[in-house]
């Protein structure tokens, strides 16, 4: 994730956001392609394909988070073995989950930015008044419109892209901008979304994956190591492992020393001396 990649996702949030911000009605012709007056409704929302659609893309970024989120749970269950995957790798990658598809999304914004759905609003037979992307004072009063929640969870697939390697990981970000297109584009298709909501979405769930990989792997003054994280999980972990080991009456002491063992070990493990009992 280069700085290239930052700057074209600015522009991309920067021209959007002043185009709609001076002609807002462009939401509203662009949802107008898919909706029906005279039956008034989506068609796409009740077609079964589309709905299934949907599901599955949620399913299929899921899958990307969790072999991350299994390593983080056994390490908190058994802090005395090393993390089963790259420490780094793991924090990356539900850090950047955690921020786009929930709190940004559904805890920041859709529940104070007030800004009604298409299918909420008086252009598409609903009983409110449209709003401007930059407008948070509509009358929706939960799980709003701006941003969208799915198109940032189909975005967030920008994180795993990231970690490709160098050779596949321009292929990689053109998939995750695929995905997350597609995804987003069938809420709008469904009257669930406008478009802006899905491109910033998209731009936030990038500018999220830019700043947590600066963090984590880049910038020397936050780098991380695979090896602090697992001793500092160790460390998190031992009290509640320690005292599930004695309701079995087993003390596995406290916490044990960590020893660093270079990388080139492919290996992160604590000192087994005051843990052996645990094995």
């Amino acid at each position: 994730m280069n700085r290239t990649g930052l700057y074209i996702a600015l522009a991309i949030g920067l021209v959007t956001g002043v185009v709609f911000g001076l002609y807002p009605q462009l939401d509203v012709k662009v949802t107008t392609f898919f909706y029906d007056a005279q039956t008034k409704n989506f068609p796409i929302s009740s077609i079964t394909w589309a709905k299934v659609a949907r599901e599955a893309a949620m399913w299929v970024t899921w899958a990307f988070v969790l072999p991350a989120l299994g390593a983080l749970v056994i390490k908190l269950v058994r802090p005395v073995k090393p993390l089963l995957m790259s420490g780094r790798t793991m924090a990356f990658l539900l850090v950047t989950i955690f921020l786009s598809a929930i709190v940004l999304t559904n805890i920041v914004f859709k529940g104070y930015w007030g800004r009604p759905r298409p299918v909420a609003v008086t252009q598409f037979n609903g009983p409110l008044e449209f709003k401007a992307w930059w407008d948070p004072s509509g009358k929706c009063p939960k799980n709003c419109s701006f941003f969208s929640g799915e198109g940032g969870t189909a975005f967030w697939t920008y994180a795993p892209a990231a970690l490709a390697p160098p050779q596949w990981r321009p292929a990689a970000y053109i998939a995750a901008t695929a995905f997350g297109l597609a995804t987003g584009g069938l809420r709008i298709t469904f009257g669930g979304h406008f478009a802006t909501d899905v491109i910033a979405s998209g731009v936030v769930s990038f500018i999220v994956a830019w700043l947590a990989y600066a963090f984590i792997f880049r910038w020397p003054s936050t780098r991380m190591t695979d090896w602090s994280i697992d001793a500092w999980l160790t460390r998190l972990a031992w009290p509640g492992y320690r005292w599930r080991q004695k309701l079995f009456g087993r003390d596995v002491g406290p916490v044990p020393t960590m020893r660093y063992v270079p990388h080139s070990a492919r290996r992160h493990e604590p000192d087994r001396g005051s843990a052996r009992s645990a094995l």
